[in-house]
């Protein structure tokens, strides 16, 4: 899997139907510095299915009523995710932070302040295509076991933080520690993505594209606000390691699926 360049600026699509999505990057388990939140905005889409969203809530009141439960559970598990919670502990951020506190707080931010709308850009269970692509993604992991039993997760891991600490940007609000847990993070998206072919993430982020240009449909269709109907805004968190991918996937898209809010 090619990583992307590590920019830290938002992508801004803007629709030719009308509107514009706001791509916002952000790093997975860490709360971002508030000078680099996108204040503006009157719809979230969040890569979440609905079942994701209702679970994130669930880990959310657990960590509400026990602090830090999520994380220690995740770092007893042994999951990859553990090596990234790791890196995190000893850098000068605000993290670790369990269920990922970006999508949250922006999650109780739309709920909070007129109710916004929010997309589950990630197909439900029962989406029978998304359950053939998942079928594909369970056969691919297998077929590549036995390539990659020479090399371990760990020693992946520390390669793949070297290459991704060459593709960072530079910005003001970033200091070194958000630096390094930039390359932690990408080292970690490489490794929770490295049994899927090139093909099975262009079909997912090929659907995700569909998805988020549906959702902007949607939300351009019923604003309530008629004064600026035809030019809502929809913001979009996104992994850093992540965005790249998702922006040229929705620059080329052609088909808009619509899709109901959350």
């Amino acid at each position: 899997m090619e990583l992307s360049n590590l920019h830290w600026d938002e992508v801004i699509y803007k629709d030719p139907m009308g509107g514009k999505i706001i791509l916002w990057p952000h790093l997975p388990c860490i709360m971002m510095p508030s000078s680099m939140r996108v204040r503006n905005w009157d719809g979230l889409a969040l890569l979440y299915s609905s079942e994701d969203i209702a679970i994130l809530k669930i880990e959310d009141e657990l960590e509400i009523q026990n602090p830090g439960v999520n994380v220690q559970a995740v770092l007893a598990s042994g999951i990859g995710l553990g090596m990234l919670l790791k890196d995190i502990q000893v850098l000068d951020v605000d993290g670790p932070k369990i269920p990922d506190p970006e999508p949250t707080r922006l999650l109780h931010h739309a709920e909070n302040t007129g109710n916004k709308p929010i997309y589950p850009i990630i197909p439900s269970i029962d989406d029978s295509k998304w359950e053939d692509w998942y079928i594909n993604c369970a056969d691919n992991q297998v077929k590549l076991v036995h390539l990659l039993g020479t090399l371990t997760k760990s020693n992946r891991y520390r390669k793949n933080k070297i290459i991704a600490s060459k593709k960072i940007g530079k910005s003001k609000h970033i200091n070194s520690d958000l630096g390094a847990a930039s390359a932690a993070c990408a080292s970690w998206w490489i490794e929770d993505n490295r049994g899927l072919t090139d093909e099975l993430i262009k079909v997912r982020d090929d659907r995700f594209a569909s998805r988020i240009r549906g959702a902007l449909s949607d939300l351009r269709d019923r604003r309530v606000d008629e004064s600026n109907a035809l030019h809502p805004i929809l913001l979009v968190p996104v992994h850093q390691a992540h965005i790249g991918k998702i922006s040229e996937a929705i620059n080329n898209c052609i088909n808009i699926e619509k899709i109901g809010r959350s």
